[in-house]
């Protein structure tokens, strides 16, 4: 295969590789974490009319009162005609502006007496306190663009624009195998000897975030036939994910066992920690990675590979993970040959390193929010310094 990738060549082998999910029609709240597969045109105007942005009285902007108070307009109940010279209505909060009436008295500054109603402080300029028509989207504007994520505010935006379906691309169904001698399926039956079986469980739940049909397959030990039982019932995924064995020790079997199944081999090793143990490989219009055993291997090289090429399979605009620069809250140490993504946790403030960078820690890792990202032979920094960063979730 060659020299190893970095992590910007591998990201881009592996993007090439992702499969475009097909096109449906849901509704709009089954459209929870999947992407817009058109540009989302509004279907109405929003808001529909002037209306009141606060409770008080409707007046117009000849005169300054006082002015005669001659009925009511609701949300959801307009007053029926025109306002005449001189008169006012009572008016809530995100109700129709009658006509000829540019402003709103808020209730504060009136002063009312029986059907008389007077400003004694703050006059109102035109259009004060009034939502106009259409500023938040008018008809056929574009008011979210192809590869949008629908999440809560975007689902609000789709509905309020008129819209109760929403094309959008199927979300991949991925097969997750975990193997190894070591690991067993119950946590609460596990010897000295043994490990539970936590990679496969944290892998489907980072697919099922972005809406995966998820496959537990596992976990599988280290054997050819128990392998090959297990990957043939991966036929109909789109994505199969293998966890353990794609090293080159004598129990790694995971490599052969996807060779006999048909795998194809794109690449193999990439220049980071943790990590660099990554295989991603074809077989027909499947994908297939084989991530490490590590956890905190398995959990990067998920975070910076499978997952954005599911973003990009579900035509996400955006398929790499955020980053941001942070301010190093301690001294970073030095870095060897290669990249490494140290886990960290920022605090609002500074970014400090968790307190273990084994690629087996757990517990380090449910610390962390952030990887700060460390280039190859880099110097010794200190605290004070801004470090670039990729966020793995908020909290």
């Amino acid at each position: 295969m060659g020299a190893m990738l970095t992590l910007e060549e591998a990201q881009e082998r592996v993007l090439a590789l992702a499969p475009q999910m097909a096109v449906e029609t849901v509704p709009c709240e089954a459209a929870i974490g999947r992407y817009l597969a058109e540009d989302l045109l509004a279907q109405r105007t929003q808001p529909p009319a002037d209306l009141s942005a606060m409770d008080g009285y409707a007046i117009g902007g000849d005169g300054e009162g006082p002015w005669t108070l001659v009925g009511e307009s609701r949300a959801g109940a307009p007053f029926g005609r025109a306002l005449g010279a001189g008169e006012t209505v009572r008016i809530s909060t995100g109700a129709h502006m009658p006509e000829g009436a540019d402003r709103v008295l808020i209730q504060e500054n009136a002063e009312v007496q029986g059907n008389s109603v007077a400003c004694f402080q703050d006059f109102p300029s035109a259009m004060r306190h009034v939502r106009q028509r259409g500023f938040d989207f008018a008809r056929g504007d574009r008011v979210l663009k192809a590869g949008t994520r629908i999440d809560p505010a975007q689902l609000a935006l789709a509905i309020g624009a008129g819209h109760s379906e929403l094309l959008v691309r199927r979300a991949p169904k991925v097969a997750v195998l975990d193997s190894g001698d070591e690991l067993v399926a119950d946590p609460a039956q596990c010897a000295d000897h043994q490990i539970p079986a936590s990679n496969g469980a944290m892998i489907g739940a980072m697919l099922a975030e972005l809406g995966c049909e998820v496959i537990r397959l596992g976990p599988v030990p280290d054997d050819r036939e128990a392998l090959a039982a297990a990957l043939a019932k991966a036929e109909g995924a789109d994505i199969l994910v293998t966890t353990g064995g794609a090293s080159v020790g004598d129990h790694d079997l995971m490599q052969p066992a996807l060779e006999a199944w048909g795998a194809k081999l794109d690449f193999w090793k990439v220049a980071m920690k943790p990590g660099k143990p990554i295989m991603v490989a074809t077989r027909g219009e499947q994908v297939i990675f084989g991530l490490p055993g590590n956890p905190v291997s398995s959990y990067v090289t998920c975070f910076l590979f499978v997952l954005p090429l599911v973003r990009t399979a579900m035509g996400a605009a955006r398929t790499l993970p955020p980053r941001a620069t942070l301010i190093a809250g301690q001294a970073l140490p030095t870095i060897g040959s290669r990249r490494e993504f140290l886990r960290a946790h920022w605090d609002g403030e500074t970014v400090n390193l968790a307190d273990s960078q084994d690629s087996s820690a757990l517990a380090a890792l449910a610390q962390a929010n952030c990887l700060i990202d460390r280039p190859a032979h880099s110097d010794e920094i200190e605290a004070g310094t801004p470090v670039p960063c990729l966020l793995l979730r908020n909290g």
